[in-house]
């Protein structure tokens, strides 16, 4: 596992120490993987920082990188020949800008990205980091994991847990309609299953990998916060009309939400999974993300981990409560 620390990264090893399988975990040091693995430390955006991958065979590595696309080239080159499989983590966000409603594997890809780029934006990051891996081990081999939003426990990104904190709260929520918007998302450990299961199998080749679109609905995920919190909460709906004439941005400010019907909707909730599924993509209940993303919130004393290079999501108090009070 490169990574494996983290989010993905932690949940992709953790499935594997389920499955009774040797693991190592190649990491910068900054985060205790979990217990169980073999451990090698090493930075591979630095001179020489892959020289604990120098030596070592493995049957299958999986890469969650997602910054400048030649850190994947440099590993995926060095471990050419030393491992049989190679999935990467890639996105959903790879497809050119606007994606059409119900867009499978075989939509445009974006365009300008590189192997050998240093890190642009992340639609070209992902892109160019699969196009490293297809150059090192060819079109037929690599697994290319294509996830939408992913969600569950260890989510350093802070959505979840932001509505969870929300609801939490307690008093009216802003709930941003409507209720029975269909959702798309992944829970961590359903991707980290399906990623092992498929490489297990054999597959290879490019699988968007998140629920069916309306695995759950808006008023799905806030109902199960309010069940799994038990707070005292009023959730009030509220027309996407008013939550954008008010300045609130889709899914940063109100993380997971966007308009029904609009660009973004199309591209972040309706991509066609037929391809995952018919590989075996089963996804848990969204009470079941949501519950095990509770509890491990609270272990941390309500304070997820985010990282430093993604934008910080979530609506400000304020502003909630002048939209409410209108």
């Amino acid at each position: 596992m490169l990574g494996g620390t983290e989010f993905v990264g932690r949940a992709v090893v953790e499935a594997a120490l389920g499955r009774g399988w040797d693991v190592t975990v190649f990491h910068r040091g900054r985060h205790e993987p979990p217990a169980g693995v073999r451990s090698l430390l090493g930075d591979r955006t630095a001179p020489d920082g892959l020289a604990a991958l120098a030596d070592g065979a493995w049957d299958v590595v999986v890469d969650t990188w997602s910054a400048a696309p030649r850190a994947v080239r440099d590993a995926a080159r060095l471990l050419a020949g030393r491992v049989a499989r190679y999935a990467y983590v890639s996105s959903c966000s790879v497809y050119a800008w606007a994606p059409a409603a119900g867009y499978a594997e075989d939509a445009p890809l974006v365009e300008g990205a590189a192997a050998d780029a240093e890190q642009t934006d992340y639609a070209r990051d992902k892109q160019g980091g699969e196009l490293a891996v297809l150059d090192a081990f060819g079109a037929d081999e690599p697994l290319l994991v294509r996830a939408g939003l992913i969600l569950g426990p260890y989510e350093n990104i802070g959505r979840l847990p932001w509505w969870l904190n929300r609801v939490a709260r307690g008093g009216p929520v802003l709930a941003p309609g409507p209720r029975d918007l269909p959702l798309q998302y992944v829970d961590v450990r359903d991707l980290a299953e399906w990623t092992l299961g498929a490489v297990s199998a054999g597959l290879s080749g490019a699988y968007n990998l998140v629920s069916p679109s309306g695995h759950t609905t808006m008023g799905g995920l806030l109902d199960a916060c309010v069940q799994v919190t038990g707070a005292q909460v009023e959730l009030r709906w509220t027309d996407a009309d008013v939550v954008l004439d008010a300045g609130i941005e889709p899914w940063t400010q109100l993380p997971v939400w966007v308009p029904g019907g609009s660009e973004l909707h199309g591209a972040l909730h309706s991509a066609d999974v037929s391809r995952a599924v018919a590989a075996g993509l089963r996804c848990r209940p969204v009470l079941s993300t949501v519950s095990d993303t509770w509890s491990w919130l609270q272990g941390l004393g309500g304070v997820a981990p985010v990282r430093a290079d993604r934008p910080a999501v979530g609506l400000d108090p304020a502003v909630e409560a002048k939209v409410l009070g209108a």
